[in-house]
């Protein structure tokens, strides 16, 4: 048989001698269309047979390598897997910092809105007013939020003196008479005109965790943080001289607040037990006896877990709050419908709204809020844990800290496992002075989980342009035969 122009040789026809021409270019000669495809005839054989037909009606079953994929576990065991797999990807903290955040304060804008109807009219202002107010402070926020997530690190660090000068300078300016007001006896209010007004020591708290998170960085690079004394000085003086400037308008609450920042950077310091404890007790020491020369205070403490409103109804704030939490049940009495805000609460849209939350949107409300407080604080020990840069970490762990420490205060205050302290749930409660500093400071979390590498590269991997470069090149590897 002559051979053919590729040098093999033509296999042999059907019975009868006849061909059909072929149906594609890759189908062999000698085979009628249609036609099983044959398999190649083994070394030393002498036939070639068709591929067995499969009965009509049934679907072809895939072969084991096929059905699951390689490295796959099946099971609870790999659905484990792969959403921890899916928890520690790069842009986890991004995402939990954003997404927790904006939902709190989307969440918050909701529930001030509800809280603070009747309180409004009581001051025959119109309904929406306090809303008003906190939709235009989260708005400045919003953009506080985006500055700060996009500022780079260096510059973060070059505010940090500059801001904490001007915290200084109106706290003092805070106690000077005719400049500073005094609300709910509290001398902490600067009047700016208008219904606005400002609270210098909120933006005390960003000041010192800034400052502070430059200082000990700079120190730590030359191996100073061994040495007590530097690592005491000047950050212990300096966060004591704010302590003594919020004490004196009262604001106790703050204070707890600015103590709690502070043994949050000692702690991230790696300061010893015994250095560490010390500060603590003199801390302790100071605030009791400030709570036991006020009787305010005093009474507020001693309101802890009650659940009578007192003879001189000093309780009536704390025992409300547990009404409230209390006849929200499951999923609460609807939005709006919340009856101790009608007079029967003080404060229901500030130090208290959580309360009203519970009342209005029951236990599932109240629990979808602590889940995201939870994410956040999580979100912000992840960056601080996964950094190498020590500013990053004081920073991160310093703004952690002081969302956390705020919203157990405040909550623990509401369910009556805490005295009242007069502080309001971050980024939830009404107060254009408190959200802007947080939200900034949120800003500065979202930054610092922008600079891990492995987010960077994964942020710089969905830019459009990348990837359609990436689908470009994949798209010229493939081989020319295939289509």
């Amino acid at each position: 048989m002559p051979p053919t122009p590729h040098g093999d040789t033509a296999a042999p026809g059907p019975p009868g001698g006849d061909r059909e021409p072929t149906a594609g270019p890759f189908r062999r000669r000698g085979f009628r269309a249609g036609a099983p495809e044959p398999r190649p005839a083994p070394a030393g054989g002498s036939a070639l047979r068709p591929l067995p037909r499969s009965r009509p009606g049934t679907a072809a079953r895939p072969s084991a390598s096929r059905a699951a994929r390689p490295g796959a576990t099946p099971g609870p065991r790999g659905l484990y897997e792969r959403a921890r797999r899916g928890w520690d990807r790069p842009l986890t903290s991004y995402y939990l910092i954003f997404g927790s955040s904006l939902l709190i304060i989307v969440l918050g804008l909701v529930m001030v809105y509800s809280a603070s109807i009747i309180q409004a009219l009581e001051y025959s202002l119109p309904a929406s007013y306090f809303f008003r107010k906190q939709f235009l402070a989260a708005l400045i926020g919003g953009a506080l939020l985006l500055a700060a997530s996009r500022m780079p690190v260096p510059l973060h660090r070059a505010l940090s003196y500059p801001l904490l000068v001007g915290a200084v300078f109106l706290m003092v300016l805070v106690q000077v008479p005719g400049i500073g007001h005094a609300v709910n006896g509290n001398q902490n209010w600067i009047h700016l005109g208008g219904p606005f007004q400002l609270q210098p020591s909120e933006f005390g708290k960003l000041a010192l965790i800034l400052w502070g998170a430059d200082l000990l960085a700079r120190k730590q690079d030359k191996r100073l943080l061994t040495q007590w004394k530097h690592l005491l000085v000047p950050l212990v003086p300096v966060a004591f001289l704010l302590l003594g400037l919020i004490m004196l308008g009262g604001d106790m609450g703050t204070a707890i607040i600015l103590a709690a920042v502070l043994f949050g950077l000692l702690w991230l310091a790696g300061a010893p037990t015994r250095l560490f404890a010390g500060v603590l007790g003199v801390a302790v020491l100071a605030g009791a006896v400030l709570i036991w020369t006020n009787p305010t205070r005093m009474s507020r403490l001693q309101c802890i877990g009650a659940s009578d409103l007192g003879p001189r109804g000093e309780c009536w704030q704390a025992v409300h709050g547990i009404y409230a939490l209390a006849s929200g049940g499951w999923f609460g009495s609807g939005l709006g419908a919340s009856v101790e805000k009608w007079g029967q609460l003080p404060e229901p849209h500030t130090d208290f709204i959580f309360a009203v939350t519970g009342e209005e949107l029951g236990l599932a409300g109240t629990l979808s809020v602590l889940a995201l407080f939870a994410a956040l604080g999580y979100a912000g020990i992840r960056v601080a844990g996964r950094t190498e840069d020590p500013f990053v970490r004081y920073a991160a762990g310093g703004v952690t800290t002081w969302i956390t420490a705020q919203a157990v205060v405040n909550i623990g205050a509401v369910l009556g496992l805490l005295p009242i302290a007069g502080v309001p749930l971050p980024l939830f409660s009404y107060g254009g002075s408190a959200l802007l500093p947080t939200m900034f400071a949120v800003g500065l979390l979202i930054a610092f989980a922008r600079q891990d590498p492995a987010a960077k590269a994964a942020l710089a991997a969905r830019r459009p342009g990348v990837r359609w470069k990436s689908m470009r090149r994949r798209m010229t590897k493939r081989p020319s035969g295939e289509r």
